[in-house]
């Protein structure tokens, strides 16, 4: 039976996520009505993703419907902001049930774990399009922004880069190396579908970090707008890169340019100044020093003995770029 869009959100959407003290009320009216604590400012961001562009066709529902908040989670994370509510605003080609179901499940997968709640949005027909918007909270003016890198920071990221990369890159160009088993693949394939947002290790680092992003479109990308923003530059020492022990398995004329200019692992990177490290590294957070934050605007590529490195890795994903 085909279920109008109101009997849709009623049956699919209104009880899917934790239910917050925070919120007065959600799903059903005009607006959603959300109590923001004092003392705390709001981060807010929103990602579309649209099928052929973001994400394929064939794609496991459960593991778009987790993709599509989890990456916006990153982004509350990059801020260092607690997450607290979304909204959904989906477009659907047809009804089709079983999608809906294991698209909410991976959707609430994700929404669970960060006690985040749905709170809203929009359902109507059309080409696959997925549309969050998220709200986090953060203590007034403490949040970490791209535009406070100074000289002698040094510079970290989280978890392992490259290992989306190295799935989306199979995927694409049918790549598959003989190093790589399928355990490997299976590994790689979890860490492009289901990625880890680091919303709590933003929470942890808040009081340490100079300036943080999410790395969505690739380290050297990424890094660049924290760059940009603070009118600095970087040495980035490329044996420091954290890599995963599937890349490791590869040879690091394929490993590094995996690890330094592909997105997808929606880890954080971001600077300390360097009277902080210590007191971080007894938190003994899953976090590693590649680099430090220089005058000028270079950034520049070293091996272990300071030899400057030429590597041909992509600067990032530009929608309406060539």
């Amino acid at each position: 039976m085909s279920l109008s869009e109101f009997s849709l959100i009623e049956d699919y959407f209104s009880k899917l996520t934790p239910t917050r003290q925070d919120v007065s009320l959600a799903i059903g009216d005009d607006c959603a009505l959300l109590q923001c604590p004092p003392g705390k400012e709001l981060a807010v961001s929103i990602d579309t993703l649209v099928e052929g562009v973001h994400f394929f066709a064939d794609v496991a529902p459960r593991a778009l419907g987790y993709k599509s908040l989890a990456v916006n989670l990153s982004d509350l994370a990059a801020m260092g902001a607690e997450p607290a509510w979304f909204t959904l605003a989906l477009t659907l080609p047809e009804q089709n049930s079983d999608w809906l179901r294991a698209f909410t499940e991976g959707l609430a997968l994700a929404a669970e774990s960060a006690n985040i709640q749905l709170v809203g949005g929009d359902t109507t027909r059309g080409p696959l399009t997925i549309s969050i918007q998220v709200h986090g909270l953060v203590s007034s003016g403490r949040a970490m922004r791209r535009d406070g890198a100074n000289i002698g920071d040094r510079i970290y990221v989280s978890g392992t880069l490259g290992d989306a990369g190295a799935a989306l890159k199979k995927r694409l160009e049918n790549w598959l190396p003989e190093m790589l088993d399928q355990s490997d693949w299976q590994y790689l394939q979890q860490r492009l579908e289901y990625p880890t947002p680091r919303y709590q290790l933003g929470q942890q680092i808040l009081d340490y970090a100079s300036s943080a992003i999410d790395i969505s479109d690739g380290l050297l990308a990424d890094l660049g707008h924290i760059l940009e923003r603070s009118h600095k530059g970087a040495v980035i020492n490329v044996a420091q890169l954290p890599l995963s022990a599937s890349l490791k398995k590869l040879p690091p004329q394929i490993s590094l340019p995996l690890a330094l200019g592909s997105g997808d692992d929606y880890e954080l990177c971001f600077t300390m100044p360097a009277s902080n490290v210590e007191a971080l590294q007894k938190l003994g957070l899953d976090i590693h020093c590649i680099g430090e934050i220089t005058a000028g605007s270079d950034l520049v590529l070293e091996d272990e003995s300071g030899k400057v490195m030429n590597i041909d890795a992509r600067k990032g994903y530009d929608h309406f770029g060539s």
